[in-house]
């Protein structure tokens, strides 16, 4: 092509690398390195970012005062004429690629910002495309309103959310022959919902690719294998859009073009003239990773796992939180009965020190192993549920706890506050022990308890008899119902917390004088309770109650919005029941059946328990950090506190102290955190793990007649509203009498189980803390259901049937 001294305006395609995306943008770089890989590209040629640029500056266009004003930037752009050199330039172009093809042919005119099709960021549809455009004026005016769309709502916002700044980016503008498509659509090298690597997806649609891409049609749907050999076919639309041997060629060039990029790549194509040609071609973002093959022990376990990483840890809770404070007491756990826990490497699969996938593990035995049933009656008879709490270990720690609780980290030094850290993790090591210690004995008196109902015809009676204990997490829930108690006593509180939001509502309790003495409750309450995890035991990061204690507000609003009702002891209940039994009528049998069931209790409370005090590390540990983080902002290192979450710890204790940061370490730590910040963003949809997927079962049936299946944790039935709550900040939208439909649950929960009919979790299973309070409670729940907040709508009316695990439509 003679550019006419217009290099820096245009540049045909097939000149074009990788290198040149500053130039050529996203679409026009990888479209250059299809050609030059000699795959089949339709020809043309691209208006450069330096085009814009100038048209840009010409027209008065500011990137600062764009993004601010985006109508008026755009009006500006498509008002101001373009440059007669380059609208010389284009009409010679346009001459030439007639010239070439010996037709009329119109034009697709495709925008190709420079911030688009990368990893991480496809900007899939965030810009213009015009197609089968004819003559040279019109294609002058497509490439100004494709410059336009630039500063389109949505490109900003979206540019916004992946963390972009105006002034970084541009736009060219690729200009190629139209294809007379016959069929067309988008081929992905990778499954994108499954993440395997051996499954190719195509859509494909009559006539052109955009009425695919932009969802107009319903294509037809087809998976293959990297052979070409289609394994399903679903029609869309139309039958048969694809035949075999198109599909062959199209798998083809598919995996050519990834070999060439070396990532998985989502491509469009169109099949024109027997023939099939690659129009676009982008790294797949937020593909899943490849997913685990599960033995039966990992099936096993991994509904308990996958309740606890209910949400992606970032790597400071990794390494900051959950290798040297949770998994160090697993594996002390498991160490002692000579089981080598797996390390956190094999846990979670990372990249750039982002977790993007959790693969429950799989504790392996030794030798030790063997001499483990000798150990562990040993320990039951020494350590004894009913004195735990008077043990030496559980004072340590409570001092320790209190330290920490009472240490302000801003008056420590750099080695002082990395120190804190350690202290911290250190602070765990008694609760570990003690749950070496007495585990055993807290699961000893279910194995006879078991046996004995099962003697006497009452083994569904089970888990109702261990849900009468007392635990630390049924005290707290009694103290939020003591607070709703005071709002419902107060006919101004009662009003506030009926009209307000819970952040208004939490605002009028601290500011009104009139609410003092609720005030002082309150904060009693968060001295107490305050540090319950609100996300997860393994998110050491997120604020608990004491930090934020929106979510502990929003309960109290909820479960005064309706009279307080008597909660039915299903423990006693089931106590009843089975003494009443004509074997354990006799004194001696009803006082041998009572004890038995006390020390189920109090196994089952130790472990509750147990957990419960864990979380006291959690608040001081989360301050240390933001701390960590406020130094490092105050030196440039980050750009704000919460920063620091993205970070590794070790990477922090390489660090020296903020005021001796130089620049070197600035940049690289801030790249650091837009870096993984970026990727925790385009992974932010995908579950850490998919379990139907590691199970083979994505067909998503259910049983007949269901709307969804489940673990049975909690028996009964009931009917009503569904109400979907995704976490603490919707925990005020609940009302007495709806069906509980969530993600996930952890304690913090479960005060809500108090007022709904029935409790239905996408995780968790029969001894998760949600189940365990349903059954506390008398609340049927179907847990583990995978998929109910995606199938179920708010104000559905539905069935759950806690005793066989279903739900059904009512």
């Amino acid at each position: 092509m003679d550019d006419g001294g217009a290099s820096s305006l245009l540049r045909p395609l097939a000149s074009l690398r990788a290198a040149d995306l500053p130039l050529a943008g996203g679409k026009g770089a990888n479209l250059g390195e299809l050609l030059g890989a000699g795959l089949p590209v339709p020809p043309g040629f691209v208006v450069t970012t330096a085009a814009y640029r100038a048209h840009a500056e010409a027209a008065g266009v500011d990137p600062g005062r764009a993004v601010i004003d985006p109508a008026g930037a755009r009006a500006a752009i498509t008002q101001a004429p373009l440059d007669p050199a380059l609208s010389h330039a284009i009409s010679a172009a346009l001459a030439e690629l007639r010239a070439e093809l010996a037709d009329e042919a119109g034009v697709a005119v495709r925008s190709s910002a420079t911030a688009e099709d990368l990893p991480g960021a496809a900007f899939a549809g965030q810009q213009d495309t015009f197609l089968n455009v004819k003559g040279d004026a019109s294609v002058a005016d497509a490439v100004r309103r494709c410059w336009a769309s630039l500063w389109s709502d949505r490109a900003v916002q979206y540019r916004e959310r992946q963390g972009i700044a105006p002034a970084d980016v541009a736009i060219a503008v690729v200009v190629q022959r139209m294809v007379d498509a016959e069929s067309a659509g988008v081929v992905f090298t990778a499954n994108p919902l499954t993440g395997r690597r051996a499954e190719i997806v195509v859509d494909a649609a009559r006539g052109l690719g955009e009425a695919v891409v932009s969802g107009r049609v319903t294509p037809e749907h087809l998976v293959l294998g990297r052979d070409g050999q289609i394994r399903e076919r679903v029609h869309g639309d139309g039958a048969d859009v694809l035949s075999e041997s198109a599909a062959r060629e199209l798998v083809a060039l598919a995996v050519r073009a990834e070999q060439h990029f070396g990532v998985p790549q989502d491509i469009e194509w169109a099949f024109a003239e027997g023939r099939v040609v690659l129009v676009q071609a982008r790294p797949m973002t937020a593909l899943p990773l490849e997913p685990p093959t599960l033995d039966r022990i990992q099936r096993t376990v991994a509904p308990f796992f996958l309740e606890m990483f209910t949400v992606r840890p970032y790597p400071l809770d990794v390494t900051g939180w959950l290798g040297p404070g949770v998994i160090r007491m697993l594996d002390l756990m498991a160490g002692s009965v000579g089981v080598r826990f797996p390390p956190l490497g094999q846990l979670l699969r990372e990249r750039d020190g982002v977790a993007l996938q959790l693969v429950p593990p799989r504790p392996r035995p030794s030798l030790l192993t063997l001499g483990a049933p000798l150990a562990l009656a040993r320990r039951a008879r020494r350590y004894r549920t009913a004195v735990w709490a008077h043990d030496p270990l559980l004072a340590d720690f409570e001092a320790e706890a209190e330290a920490l609780d009472a240490e302000d980290p801003r008056a420590l030094d750099w080695p002082e506050l990395l120190a804190r850290v350690d202290r911290c993790l250190e602070a765990m090591r008694p609760l570990a022990q003690l749950r070496v210690n007495y585990l055993p004995a807290s699961f000893l008196p279910f194995v006879p308890l078991r046996l004995g109902l099962a003697a006497v015809g009452r083994s569904r009676l089970s888990a109702a008899l261990v849900a009468g204990g007392r635990t630390l997490t049924r005290a707290s829930n009694d103290a939020l119902e003591r607070l709703a108690d005071a709002v419902r006593a107060d006919p101004a509180l009662s009003e506030a917390a009926r009209v307000l939001d819970a952040p208004a509502f939490l605002e009028a309790i601290r500011t009104r004088d009139e609410f003092a003495s609720f005030r002082e409750d309150l904060a009693a309450f968060l001295d107490e309770y305050g540090h319950r995890e609100s996300v997860s035991i393994v998110i050491a990061t997120a604020p608990s109650w004491r930090d934020d204690p929106t979510p502990a507000v929003a309960i109290v609003q909820t479960l005064a919005s309706a009279p307080r009702t008597g909660i039915r002891d299903v423990g006693e209940d089931a106590l009843s029941e089975l003494l009443s039994h004509p074997l354990l009528r006799s004194r001696r049998a009803t006082t041998f059946a009572t004890r038995l069931v006390d020390a189920a209790r109090r196994g089952l409370a130790f472990r509750e328990d147990s957990h419960f005090l864990i979380t006291r590390v959690m608040p001081p540990l989360r301050s240390t950090f933001l701390e960590i983080g406020r130094r490092l902002t105050g030196a440039g290192a980050v750009g704000a506190r919460e920063d620091v979450f993205h970070l590794r710890l070790e990477e922090l204790r390489a660090l020296p102290a903020p005021e001796a940061i130089d620049d070197v370490d600035r940049g690289r730590l801030r790249g650091l955190v837009a870096r993984r910040a970026a990727l925790r963003r385009e992974y932010a949809g995908v579950p850490l793990l998919d379990l139907a997927v590691a199970l083979g079962d994505t067909d998503g049936a259910d049983g007949a007649g269901s709307l969804l299946t489940g673990t049975a944790a909690s028996s009964g039935v009931a009917e009503g509203a569904v109400r979907i709550i995704h976490g603490p900040a919707e925990f005020g939208e609940l009302r007495a009498g709806e069906i509980l439909v969530c993600p996930n649950t952890n304690p913090s929960w479960t005060p809500l189980f108090a007022r709904a009919a029935a409790v239905v979790v996408d995780t968790g299973g029969l001894g998760s803390h949600a189940a365990i309070v349903a059954r506390e409670y008398g609340v049927p729940a179907v847990m583990g259901t995978g998929r109910g907040t995606r199938v179920l709508s708010n104000g559905q009316r539905v069935r759950v049937d806690g005793s066989r695990g279903r739900v059904e439509a009512a």
